[in-house]
């Protein structure tokens, strides 16, 4: 896969800007986002910053980094010139906030790029888009129940599902679940250390899981000396997706799984995205599209990536009505069908 092209695309940034965002979710907490716009030459592109805080947010709109504008270059170097750029005005509480707004820095300026190019990333890369399969991840609830599946399948009845399995889900949910054979992929968020929504191993949990889906795919489990021994055999379910923030973690990944769940907001970096994308392909890594609440424009460009190198999976990618605490009808479905005709970095 020549990127190159790609990377080396001019953009022209006479200014940036950027406005805040904010939903209720499904999950029972209120999403914000901040979508930066890089504006040039009459053009407009964007890209969102995803952090999960919400306090990171407040300050963006009136707050602008020391980035020299305006800027001439391309892709590749505006890159750079944010290796020596503060995004923040003071350190983020958590390390990984840094490649999420990184992401959408790089996102916006590549938007505008393509563009100003009067092309989009598919032309850009010489490939074709095609449609998009996608599932819907959602909360089951407090106490989890299957009431929230039940309710959009009466809506979708084509739907898929990943969800986040808890400690306090009863053989009798699991089997509830199991027996409607629509969970895709299971994600036990036990990598999240230090927040308020991941969990420790659970070796009973992985293995009614195992047991109960035998087909789904096992993202991010705890691994310790009491549930290493229930993957062995299980490798090629196994995706891992908040440990990967770079091309050394992926090709270091335990288990050597054969999943991998692609969140251009980890890597923050196009050009790491494009890196791992690649990697992926020459080791037969199979990839699936995740998403992190998008409220605007990083929605449509994680599903662009998606239709461009890896349409088929089980992309986490669903459009942002199924977030909400009451879905509506007539959303489209899986698969999402792609644009005749598009520029820039979108779907």
């Amino acid at each position: 896969m020549d990127t190159s092209d790609l990377l080396n695309l001019p953009v022209y940034i006479e200014d940036i800007t950027h406005n805040r965002l904010a939903m209720d979710t499904s999950s029972g907490f209120t999403r914000v986002t901040t979508v930066v716009r890089c504006e040039g030459t009459g053009h407009t592109g964007s890209g969102e910053d995803v952090i999960y805080d919400a306090d990171e947010h407040e300050y963006l709109p009136e707050w602008h980094p020391e980035l020299p504008l305006p800027f001439a270059g391309t892709v590749q170097s505006f890159s750079q010139l944010l290796d020596n750029v503060s995004l923040f005005p003071s350190s983020p509480d958590r390390a990984e906030y840094q490649n999420y707004r990184r992401w959408a820095f790089e996102s916006a300026a590549l938007d505008l790029a393509l563009r100003q190019a009067d092309t989009n990333l598919a032309s850009g890369l010489d490939k074709t888009f095609n449609p998009v399969t996608f599932v819907v991840s959602t909360s089951l609830g407090e106490p989890p129940s299957t009431d929230r599946i039940l309710s959009l399948l009466e809506q979708y009845p084509s739907l898929e599902f990943k969800l986040d399995p808890t400690p306090d889900w009863s053989d009798e949910l699991i089997e509830q679940i199991a027996g409607m054979e629509v969970v895709r992929i299971l994600d036990c968020k036990a990598a999240y250390h230090g927040t308020d929504f991941g969990y420790e191993p659970d070796a009973d949990l992985y293995r009614r899981l195992l047991e109960s889906f035998p087909t789904a795919i096992i993202e991010d489990p705890g691994l310790d000396e009491e549930t290493l021994p229930l993957f062995e055999g299980h490798e090629h379910r196994i995706a891992w997706d908040a440990p990967m923030t770079s091309l050394e973690s992926v090709r270091d990944r335990p288990l050597n799984a054969g999943w991998l769940n692609i969140k251009p907001s980890r890597f923050g970096r196009i050009s790491t995205v494009l890196d791992v994308i690649e990697y992926c392909y020459e080791n037969d890594i199979t990839m699936y599209g995740g998403g992190q609440f998008e409220l605007g424009v990083g929605r449509s460009q994680i599903q662009t990536l998606a239709s461009v190198f890896y349409p088929d999976g089980p992309n986490d990618v669903a459009p942002r009505g199924f977030n909400q605490p009451t879905v509506i009808d007539g959303l489209e479905t899986s698969p999402l069908v792609p644009p005749l005709s598009q520029v820039g970095f979108g779907y």
